[in-house]
């Protein structure tokens, strides 16, 4: 199963679009905030589901802060990242996801593309959709798989 991880589109709906045209066999998406009506523009025009959490810039919204999903017997934690204070490190997030029972914990805010293993978990960030950056998960019965992505 693949999965598309966008986050901080910041008004560039159609980064959005690009990142989901660009991978058509992913079935799941997680936008992780910071742009909340860029990703229900792009949630119009495609059929691939869509897990939403609030950005720190998603003003008035109604979205939860953070989502909690199993994909191929694979917990996700995903989140923007403001709650869990990224910018000063990851430890509270993975406190979170560990206190989630996640194997992966996706975040956004900080616009710093990353993949890091620790403490059994998966940490990603996809980066700025707006500057062109995203990431794929593969989970496969051989484990998980994250792959950090530009738009072409």
């Amino acid at each position: 199963m693949r999965i598309l991880v966008v986050s901080d589109s910041h008004g560039d709906a159609y980064a959005i679009r690009q990142a989901i045209n660009e991978q058509p066999s992913a079935k799941i998406m997680f936008f992780l905030g910071d742009g909340e009506r860029d990703v229900e523009f792009a949630e119009n025009t495609t059929d691939i589901y869509i897990h939403k959490v609030k950005g720190n810039c998603d003003f008035a919204s109604s979205l939860p802060a953070y989502v909690v999903d199993e994909v191929n017997s694979v917990r996700i934690y995903a989140t923007h990242g403001y709650v869990e204070r990224v910018k000063y490190g990851t430890s509270l997030l993975r406190q979170y996801a560990a206190d989630n029972k996640a194997a992966i914990a996706l975040y956004g805010h900080t616009h710093i593309p990353d993949t890091t293993y620790s403490d059994g978990i998966w940490l990603v960030n996809p980066g700025s959709i707006r500057m062109g950056e995203y990431a794929v998960i593969d989970i496969t019965d051989k484990g998980v798989m994250p792959i950090l992505m530009k738009l072409k």
